[in-house]
């Protein structure tokens, strides 16, 4: 995520033909460019994915790899999944909480913001 913010913020620079030797603050170069945070971008469309994962009904792959668990009981990599994201945010029964859609949209905005703080 960090190397995403830096890429998206040396892009802006670069619109704007500001450089770093200007020493224009982030949020200066964000509000002139009004282009959306990477990082906020990125968590608003994995809860929106989850929780459209959450609601089918169908027994498509998505639903599978999600709720996949190796042979042996043990992983490798990677140690944080997507659902144990969703599920420190939203609990362990995040894929019912999912199911109505109201509750699940209210707690989008607290769980982007969360994920952008901590730079996940």
């Amino acid at each position: 995520m960090r190397k995403l913010k830096v890429a998206q913020r040396a892009m802006e620079r670069a619109m704007l033909g500001v450089s770093l030797r200007d020493k224009l603050r982030n949020e200066d170069i964000r509000s002139r460019t009004r282009i959306t945070d990477i990082a906020q971008r990125i968590s608003k469309l994995k809860w929106q994915w989850a929780g459209h994962i959450a609601r089918r009904t169908d027994n498509r792959w998505g639903r599978k790899v999600l709720e996949w668990q190796p042979r042996t009981g043990r992983r490798r990599r990677p140690l944080i999944r997507w659902r144990d994201d969703l599920a420190r945010h939203a609990g362990n029964q995040w894929m019912q909480v999912a199911r109505d859609r109201a509750l699940w949209h209210s707690l989008r905005e607290t769980y982007v913001q969360q994920w952008t703080c901590e730079g996940l």
